[in-house]
């Protein structure tokens, strides 16, 4: 088989046909349908950070597929927009004959650390899987699934019903604003999100300029298939609770899910969830994305699951090898598993995705060991 032939671009490089290939592989994939997988995002990501590459492959000078990331120190590649890219890939066309360790050799990159995989033409082999959560409306009214959640969670629901009703009674008319424009909410929401890092203990991902840059950039895009979208609840005029996120088309992947602390009691997240099924059709959307992760709630609510990949990738190459030994080690050790080795490590993997300074590197790795050791001490 003839050799691969990969040019590495920056994603504002990219001419139009490339983009056009790119836009028809992810459209003739459903499991590539997330706004996160297409030259959309990848270009978003560009405009606010300048190692951001995508390796476009070809054979024999046809195209056929595009693996876009961040090149990092030791030539190791992490997915683009990582942590912010909860779905992420090779996206190529299904006869394409692509494995991951040629493509990284071709490509001159040493490894790719992935932790949401998506990869229906099987590129990376066997790997690791975790869960992602989604709410599909694809085949199904928003009333007939709220029935089906009720179903599988009577109490709850019962619950919900009546926290609605009280939040209503005891604050004012309960509305659901979506796509809301206010700027206002927006940094509202973004200010609720950092203090809940903060007070949780995980690295706050928003302290970046490139994360705030990409997500301003993003709510500030009201034209075309692919831009931000924020979904707010307010009770009484209000601010209770929101998301933002990115959509394309009829799909949609919150980023921030935020809620008001002063009014916990009424578990507005709950009631936002509820009355932000109801109103997918009339926002167009047919897929509410909730992605990885064990919080509660998304299991109640996003009533399909999608398999999604965890690990490394090594190139064919004598560096390959000595990354993929350097992983199988971190693995025995635990750093893929929900003990305290496995959170410093997620933790280090975040620093190491959203800090561009040593500074920034450095300021994540004291908050991280102070919140170990916080951990231990309570």
């Amino acid at each position: 088989m003839a050799m691969l032939d990969i040019e590495t671009l920056h994603p504002l490089a990219l001419d139009e046909a490339e983009l056009r290939t790119w836009r028809d592989m992810a459209a003739a994939q459903p499991a590539f349908r997330s706004p996160l997988m297409g030259p959309d995002f990848a270009r978003a990501v560009g405009a606010v950070r300048e190692d951001a590459r995508v390796a476009v492959i070809r054979r024999r000078g046809q195209t056929l597929g595009f693996l876009p990331h961040h090149r990092r120190p030791g030539a190791m590649a992490r997915p683009i927009g990582s942590p912010l890219s909860d779905y992420h890939g090779l996206v190529s066309r299904p006869d394409a004959g692509l494995t991951a360790a040629e493509v990284l050799r071709a490509a001159d990159l040493t490894a790719y650390r992935y932790t949401g995989l998506v990869d229906p033409h099987g590129v990376f082999g066997r790997t690791e899987t975790r869960v992602a959560h989604v709410i599909d409306l694809a085949e199904t009214e928003a009333e007939a699934y709220l029935e089906a959640v009720r179903a599988a969670s009577p109490k709850k629901i019962k619950n919900w019903r009546r926290l609605d009703n009280k939040l209503e009674r005891e604050v004012g008319a309960v509305t659901l604003v979506g796509p809301d424009p206010s700027r206002e909410a927006f940094d509202q929401l973004i200010a609720w999100k950092r203090e809940q890092l903060e007070r949780t203990g995980v690295h706050d991902f928003l302290r970046a300029d490139w994360t705030r840059g990409l997500m301003l950039d993003l709510f500030q895009k009201r034209t075309g298939p692919f831009q931000g979208l924020m979904i707010n609840l307010y009770a009484g005029g209000q601010l209770v609770a929101g998301h933002f996120g990115v959509r394309l088309d009829g799909v949609y992947h919150p980023w921030i899910a935020s809620t008001n602390p002063a009014h916990g009691e009424w578990s507005p997240g709950q009631i936002f969830f509820m009355r932000a099924i109801a109103a997918m059709p009339g926002l167009g959307l047919q897929h509410y994305d909730l992605g990885p992760g064990h919080d509660h709630y998304k299991g109640a609510y996003a009533l399909s699951q999608v398999q999604i990949g965890e690990g490394t990738a090594t190139a064919a190459t004598m560096a390959g090898r000595v990354a993929h030994s350097l992983d199988g080690v971190m693995a025995l050790a635990g750093s893929r598993g929900a003990g305290p080795v496995g959170r410093l490590s997620r933790r280090m993997e975040a620093i190491a995705s959203v800090e561009l300074t040593m500074g920034g590197r450095m300021r994540g790795l004291v908050d991280a060991f102070a919140n170990q050791a916080q951990r231990r001490g309570g």
